[in-house]
């Protein structure tokens, strides 16, 4: 369970400042059931021994160690000296600042109003004229200052608010620019990518034991994403740590590689996946390049396989993403094919079904039946597979408009439906002259 480390590791950081605890619901039974406790984990907020909340943000230590501190200090912060900002800003998250000249004005109880509903966020203000002087505000202003860690030459350090304030407007402002150019992708913020073309590179992403090594390899994908990006290519980027993300690799063929080396894929929005053959280069062009063909164009696609099997002759024929062109899509053939999955209980129930089935039709050059792991191998459009089995057909002079089967599993349901669909008569062994055959 993640919870465990980041929640050690954020009892850590809060030393002296507040309490973390723990307590075993399956040895503390009464005092769990005195809260309600229904499912594990849950974080319940006592403030002076009394339950206060239910804590619901991420399960990172930053952002509880950020919550906790917001429950302390729920009022935002106010910065009265270069110190103290420098200080608010060396945060291993964002935080966003509010410049006022005069803190009596609508526009600092609006963006009060605005820390109160983006609790999430750290906020902090100041009215000190050398830091408004410092930042070149004249009556007031909002400025987003990034990570110390993530800043670089590649994109400014902080980012400045414009127009009218309010807090839709802020919202929006700080969703657009709390990534940057190359943010650092985890399994806790991941869904903040949902969404996005994205380009995911991956290697020993750690900024506290490995911080030379990450910002080395970061700095040269911002070098060539700025560029892009300039020229107005829309793509967005990131760093993980391939440890973290070992779970996803395999989607893409990549492994964790012998060296520090990055390896390299995009995963867009409609599902396509890329992925950089090239070794990353400490120059650059590998990614370069890579990144050219994409949006040229000119990059193949790549799906996920499983090796093509050395022989298929058995009556249902096994297809995978490599030879998926070649079985499903001949225009010779009509192909009936089950997608499923290996743990599913009713793959296996129609199984023998689907069996003999194919053995009624395997003296049938005009149909293929055939079958493909939708877990091991990537599915194409315009298939769209929810569930398991899911069985298509796939007339052979219409093989851009495939057709699910919704019928019965019975043999004879299946057989009946081919021989309404199916582009020549079916040759179908046993059966008789009368025309029938035995299901």
């Amino acid at each position: 369970m993640r919870l465990v480390p980041e929640y050690e590791e954020a009892a850590l950081r809060l030393q002296g400042i507040a309490v973390l605890a723990k307590v075993d619901c399956t040895v503390n039974t009464e005092t769990c059931d005195n809260y309600d406790i229904t499912s594990y984990p849950v974080l319940k907020l006592f403030h002076n021994g009394v339950e206060s909340g239910t804590y619901e943000g991420s399960a990172t230590a930053a952002a509880i160690v950020r919550y906790m501190k917001k429950q302390m200090n729920p009022v935002s912060q106010e910065i009265k000296t270069q110190a103290e900002l420098d200080n608010f800003i060396s945060d291993p998250d964002i935080g966003i600042v509010g410049f006022f000249a005069d803190i009596r004005n609508s526009n600092w109880m609006t963006f009060m109003k605005a820390e109160s509903s983006l609790e999430i966020y750290r906020f902090a203000y100041t009215s000190a004229p050398e830091l408004l002087q410092k930042y070149s505000v004249d009556k007031e202003g909002i400025i987003l200052f990034r990570p110390l860690h993530l800043q670089s030459k590649f994109e400014d350090s902080y980012v400045r608010f414009k127009g009218t304030i309010s807090i839709t407007r802020l919202k929006k402002f700080i969703q657009k620019h709390i990534l940057g150019l190359c943010p650092v992708m985890t399994v806790e913020n991941r869904e903040q990518f949902n969404g996005q073309d994205l380009m995911m590179v991956f290697y020993n992403v750690d900024y506290d034991k490995n911080p030379r090594g990450t910002s080395y390899w970061r700095n040269r994908v911002m070098m060539i994403a700025k560029g892009f990006r300039d020229a107005g290519e829309k793509l967005s980027y990131t760093i993980a740590n391939w440890d973290e993300f070992e779970f996803e690799l395999p989607e893409f063929g990549l492994q964790k590689g012998n060296e520090d080396t990055p390896v390299v894929a995009i995963r867009t929005t409609a599902g396509h996946k890329y992925v950089m053959q090239e070794t990353f280069t400490t120059d650059g062009k590998a990614l370069d390049l890579f990144l050219q063909r994409y949006f040229n164009g000119k990059l193949k696609r790549f799906f996920k396989s499983q090796p093509i099997p050395e022989t298929n002759d058995d009556p249902v024929k096994e297809v995978v993403a490599d030879n998926f062109d070649e079985i499903v899509n001949s225009q010779t053939k009509d192909v009936l094919i089950n997608f499923y999955a290996p743990w599913c209980g009713l793959c296996k129930t129609l199984e023998p079904k689907y069996q003999e089935l194919a053995e009624m039709l395997k003296e049938d050059s005009n149909i293929v039946v055939a079958k493909m792991d939708a877990t091991a191998n990537d599915v194409p459009p315009p298939y769209d597979i929810t569930g398991f089995p899911t069985i298509y057909f796939v007339p052979m002079e219409a093989k851009q408009f495939p057709k699910v089967y919704e019928g019965d599993w019975r043999v004879r349901d299946l057989l009946s439906y081919l021989e309404k669909k199916s582009t020549y008569p079916l040759l179908v062994i046993g059966r008789n002259k009368e025309n029938k055959y035995e299901l």
